[in-house]
């Protein structure tokens, strides 16, 4: 047999790495974090094991990245071998496994992949006709309640890399139509899970995989024409949950975009698009006014909520448009002003904080 490596041998005895080095380095008192172990020195580690008296805790045995046959996992701790949901019975955790490319012919892909907000999209199994609350994608919805670790991986053939711990965002998820393996429309499950601790960069996003990060080097900022943004009210639609990377505008929303646009359109200032790319997803502020530098946020409102949100956000396009060569400022469009301490709070940031006028726009 290959000699294994510390990966390797953590599965083989169904541990932690991180327990199975404290333990080498104490009993072989020798460097072993890039060793490969023979067979030789398998069974002299199973012979240290044995003779310390302690048996190794039972423990998840992947770092974040590390990439195995899909069989190792199944055959360290169980589960069904078949399918995006597995439980097993030997770890408390639910492990899904995600390939939209692969689960194409099922509609996997219609919604699932990282947004713009960093929720992964998780489409939940059944592969023909509606999905439901059964067997693994009950066991996603009750995770947390259960006391399991929720762990995603991504799988290529019959190799899974490991990305790390997620939880069930708020909503935790949303039902979508999506095709069967005729192309027939059926109810599918999407799943909006958070990380927790993850390479959230080994993820695809949603709509399709990106060009890796130094095919994008010249391309990192796309700059197009401004258009109002579309309109959609929840408190019209109803329960209805936003799909990842669509922006859910409110009508007040909507009516101060189209307003600030125009007005900046008057001005001889015209708006334009700005996507960027920030590590695997594609982000977009509501503006870039390319004559005066700005990136804009608009919020509905003046509520602190609203304001804290946008700060960060701005920040975040500002930070990401700086390193793609593109000079911006920091706005936030409100549509009414905060109060004195937001106001305060956004001047220490050098944040300008523009509202509607009788006349116009004004800065606060």
């Amino acid at each position: 047999m290959a000699n294994r490596t510390i990966l390797q041998l953590a599965l083989h005895f169904g541990t932690s790495q991180g327990w199975l080095l404290e333990f080498l380095r104490d009993s072989m008192k020798s460097p072993i974090e890039h060793r490969e172990f023979s067979d030789d020195l398998v069974q002299l580690v199973e012979r240290l094991i044995l003779q310390s008296g302690t048996r190794p805790p039972l423990g998840w045995g992947l770092e974040p990245g590390d990439t195995v046959r899909r069989r190792a996992l199944h055959e360290a701790y169980g589960g069904q071998q078949q399918g995006g949901i597995s439980t097993p019975k030997r770890i408390p955790d639910v492990l899904i496994f995600t390939d939209p490319a692969a689960g194409r012919r099922y509609g996997y892909d219609e919604f699932e992949g990282l947004s713009e907000d960093g929720i992964y999209a998780y489409t939940g199994e059944g592969q023909t006709g509606d999905q439901r609350l059964v067997r693994g994608n009950l066991a996603i919805r009750e995770a947390a309640a259960r006391g399991k670790t929720i762990r995603l991986l991504r799988t290529n053939g019959i190799f899974a890399t490991y990305v790390g711990v997620f939880e069930l965002w708020d909503p935790p998820l949303r039902m979508e139509t999506i095709p069967d393996v005729e192309g027939e429309p059926r109810r599918g499950i999407i799943f909006n899970l958070t990380p927790i601790t993850a390479r959230v960069d080994l993820l695809p996003a949603f709509g399709g995989e990106l060009p890796p990060a130094d095919q994008f080097s010249d391309d990192m900022a796309r700059i197009s024409l401004w258009t109002p943004p579309e309109y959609f009210d929840l408190t019209i639609e109803g329960d209805g949950e936003p799909l990842p990377n669509r922006r859910v505008v409110s009508r007040t929303e909507f009516e101060l975009q189209a307003s600030f646009g125009e007005w900046l359109i008057s001005r001889d200032t015209a708006p334009c698009r700005l996507q960027l790319r920030a590590g695997n997803t594609m982000i977009e502020p509501d503006f870039y006014v390319p004559a005066l530098n700005w990136i804009v946020e608009a919020k509905r409102s003046t509520a602190r909520a609203f304001v804290r949100t946008a700060i960060g956000q701005v920040l975040d396009y500002t930070y990401v448009a700086k390193r793609a060569g593109v000079r911006a400022d920091p706005v936030i469009l409100l549509p009414g002003r905060p109060e004195n301490e937001l106001l305060g709070l956004a001047a220490s940031l050098s944040i300008r904080v523009v509202a509607p006028t009788r006349s116009g726009f004004e800065e606060l």
